[in-house]
């Protein structure tokens, strides 16, 4: 059986492949869409800091023998903690400014970053073994799907439909929104607003720091693989409309697939379909898919 000339079983597995890099995109994005929707803050460095947290798990087990299953929590940790750094000693000063001075400042971290680690790790991509608990694949029938990339897959909805219910959902979620949207008047029911905020940057930072760990088994981990995937991912999110949590995921997911299928039915436009769509969305909706309208 074929589709549009395409036999069934190379459609279905490059669905499949899309959906696994969809899920890359919909965790980065989401951290992206949690750290602009809350604080306003355009974070260039967020690909820097998934960079980062590969890194650390990298470190983690060539250093110190730390498996794949601490490094999941330990890198988040570190990173967010880096993030609770840069928030409180150089993004406070930026809030009350125009939001391009923190586009430009995290620009410059990340092109900072990129430095640092190419001095330490030279540019040659350091490769992590997948842990022992998910080698092997499954047969599906159509393909034969890796257990990691699966495994991947389940933990990035995981995560982001997680996050998406404790920010929408909850009374933390609604404390977060109250205090970027009325910072005086929420501090006044006893809430400290600051300490919010720094950790909610190291929040959304700990996301970028854990699709980095998830990665690592899937890529060369290396000083250039945040800037190779940021401004896709700006696109992801700038599609599903600025500091959308939901559209962020739901855009995210989506075009990872229509990525995938695009190098089934025409190769040559796989590394540009996202910007396309993007280019379509904004003539159409400049909010973004499911951003709202000023």
């Amino acid at each position: 059986m074929e589709i549009f000339g395409i036999p069934l079983q190379a459609f279905l597995g490059q669905l499949l492949l899309g959906l696994v890099n969809g899920s890359f995109y919909a965790m980065l994005s989401l951290g992206l869409a949690v750290i602009f929707g809350l604080l306003g803050i355009v974070n260039f460095a967020h690909g820097a800091l998934y960079m980062i947290g590969a890194y650390v798990a990298y470190v983690l087990l060539d250093r110190w023998g730390i498996n794949f299953w601490f490094a999941l929590v330990l890198s988040p940790l570190v990173v967010g903690a880096l993030g609770a750094v840069i928030e409180r000693t150089l993004l406070q000063r930026l809030y009350k400014v125009d939001p391009i001075y923190g586009l430009l400042l995290t620009f410059g971290l990340a092109l900072i970053a990129e430095g640092v680690f190419r001095y330490w790790f030279d540019v040659s991509g350091q490769s992590y073994p997948v842990p022992d608990a998910l080698e092997g694949a499954t047969n599906l029938g159509f393909m034969i799907l890796p257990n990691y990339r699966a495994f991947v897959v389940f933990a990035s909805l995981t995560v982001c439909l997680a996050t998406w219910f404790i920010i929408e959902r909850t009374r933390l979620g609604s404390y977060l929104r109250a205090g970027t949207e009325n910072p005086t008047l929420v501090q006044a029911f006893g809430i400290n607003v600051p300490v919010m905020v720094m950790l909610t940057y190291a929040a959304g930072t700990g996301l970028a720091a854990l699709a980095g760990v998830l990665a690592a088994p899937v890529i060369q981990v290396t000083p250039l693989m945040g800037s190779s995937l940021i401004i896709v991912v700006f696109a992801v999110v700038v599609i599903g409309g600025m500091g959308s949590i939901l559209g962020s995921i739901l855009t995210g997911l989506a075009l990872g697939i229509i990525e995938g299928l695009t190098k089934v039915f025409y190769p040559e436009a796989s590394n540009i379909v996202v910007f396309v769509i993007m280019a379509i969305v904004l003539m159409i909706r400049p909010a973004g898919l499911f951003g709202k309208e000023k």
